[in-house]
């Protein structure tokens, strides 16, 4: 169900669902495993919830996945559109891992997916609520978007002119100065010339 839940435009090959969701077994062990598994899953509810069409596996209309909801609103915030006018149910789905405690390995490649779309999603709203004077909603925003990837630095960055915007100079440079000290610490590597020129200005005068 999860597989199909992330594929759900297309659906999936029975022959690609056996081999990413049984990877270790021979074909056709993993596509006797599939074939059970449906089996099982036509007879748990009343509501058929897989179809198969064409070969292909997907879910019925009837089933509805929430991540396809929030994809589509962060999809809508990466074409910059406006953002809602309660941001923080949307950050706070945003902020959330797929499927975390599943320890899957057809799950890697589809969490990177989802950390792209909702970093891009957080980033793009907060430059927005920023440009709009939304100052606390804009940093609650880039916050989130840090804890996905702490070394990336667009989200850092967008902290800064945050506090900049705000008039915050000391906790700008404070920003500042946290990140190339994580940089040094994890990569030995400084930050952009960009972000470096946000606060060169600050630091000399």
């Amino acid at each position: 169900m999860a597989l199909l839940a992330l594929h759900a435009a297309g659906g999936v090959y029975r022959g690609a669902a056996a081999e990413r969701l049984w990877p270790d077994c021979s074909p056709s062990r993993a596509s006797a495993n599939l074939r059970t598994a449906l089996c099982h899953g036509r007879r748990a509810g009343s509501a058929t919830a897989v179809e198969c069409v064409d070969h292909r596996l997907r879910l019925t209309p009837v089933v509805e996945v929430d991540l396809h909801t929030v994809r589509g609103l962060a999809q809508g915030a990466v074409a910059d559109a406006p953002p809602p006018a309660d941001p923080e149910p949307l950050v706070a789905k945003l902020g959330e891992e797929l499927l975390p405690s599943w320890p899957d390995e057809w799950l890697l490649l589809e969490r990177e997916r989802w950390d792209q779309v909702r970093l891009h999603a957080l980033e793009s709203m907060a430059q927005r609520l920023r440009r709009d004077g939304e100052y606390l909603a804009a940093l609650q925003t880039a916050l989130t978007a840090t804890q996905i990837d702490p070394i990336r630095e667009t989200a850092h960055r967008i902290l800064i002119e945050i506090h900049i915007a705000e008039g915050n100079t000391a906790c700008a440079v404070k920003r500042y100065k946290e990140y190339q000290r994580l940089l040094r610490q994890e990569l030995e590597v400084e930050p952009s010339p960009l972000m470096t020129r946000l606060v060169q200005d600050l630091t000399s005068a």
